[in-house]
């Protein structure tokens, strides 16, 4: 069996998708944070939760990039768009006169 293919998404729909593990991450991360102000925790369950936070704080970065690029993307897509759209709506107006 090959690699799988990755399905095709529109742009939009990658930015739904990474904003929505954009906000878990975030949630996660609070989640973590809270335990680690009110739990009383044991040095290793600290240095774990800590750990854990670092790594979902480099995910998170990793997240907001790609959101950044998608985003950028996602402009660069509608500014051609419209200057399609404008195109035709100059070609029209040419061809009715």
């Amino acid at each position: 069996m090959g690699k799988k293919k990755k399905e095709k998404l529109s742009v939009a729909r990658e930015i739904d998708g990474m904003e929505e593990k954009v906000a878990l991450c975030k949630y996660n991360l609070d989640v973590i944070d809270v335990k680690l102000r009110k739990m009383e925790l044991t040095e290793e369950g600290r240095k774990s939760l800590e750990k854990e936070k670092s790594s979902l704080s480099s995910r998170l970065s990793n997240y907001e990039r790609e959101l950044k690029s998608l985003r950028h993307e996602n402009r660069k897509n509608m500014l051609l768009s419209v200057a399609i759209f404008l195109l035709f709506a100059v070609g029209y107006y040419c061809w009715t006169l």
